[in-house]
């Protein structure tokens, strides 16, 4: 293995959501990509569970495979190359993955070569959020009222939009709102229903009243 692999492999695989990803800033060493920084942390290797949202297989004589991961906060590409393609022929569309991986950077674009993608549980994408916002929550101050404010109004405008199917998951705002943490989310749906403004018609699952 060559000295950089192992360089990378020795690196911590940080769990991070895509969209933090996306605001990280890439430091290059020339035009050979280094890490990625995202406050006081360099990252050269990730942990992310995402959906994978589209698969792409090249047919000329470069083999390769695109993977597009979505976690609910953004898109990220994953890349695999040579024999490596062989190794991730199972994985498809639709699935929940969990991805551990080296940061690359191409054309100015973030990717991910992974190392490792296994199936998961889609709840386990909730999950990682849970996880990430408690560690982002250490050192966070505390939400302004004017905060909680916009968050309920976006939190009322996703039930209102969902009544055509019928209402709308609680998973599926905490997982769509990056803004807010579970708790608050939480903490505002609870206020919506005791005040009658939204019902739950069975649990876990919330509607407008109107």
């Amino acid at each position: 293995m060559a000295d950089n692999e192992q360089k990378f492999k020795r690196n911590t695989a940080y769990k991070f959501r895509i969209g933090d990803l996306l605001m990280g800033k890439t430091i290059t060493d020339g035009e050979r990509f280094s890490f990625l920084e995202l406050g006081d942390t360099k990252i050269i290797r990730v942990n992310i569970v995402g959906n994978i949202v589209d698969r792409y297989d090249s047919e000329g004589e470069t083999k390769f495979t695109s993977f597009t991961l979505d976690d609910g906060s953004g898109q990220i590409k994953m890349r695999v190359f040579a024999d490596d393609v062989a190794k991730f022929k199972n994985i498809t569309q639709g699935q929940t993955v969990i991805v551990i991986g080296v940061l690359r950077s191409y054309n100015n674009e973030i990717y991910i070569s992974p190392e490792i993608i296994r199936e998961e549980n889609p709840k386990y994408l909730l999950i990682r959020k849970l996880e990430t916002e408690k560690e982002r929550n250490k050192n966070s101050s505390p939400i302004k009222r004017e905060q909680i404010i916009a968050i309920k109004d976006k939190i009322l405008d996703k039930i209102k939009n969902s009544e055509d199917d019928g209402g709308i998951e609680i998973d599926k705002i905490i997982m769509s709102l990056r803004d807010a943490t579970p708790e608050i989310i939480n903490q505002e749906i609870k206020k919506l229903l005791e005040e009658g403004i939204i019902f739950e018609p069975r649990p876990g699952k919330v509607r407008w009243l109107g």
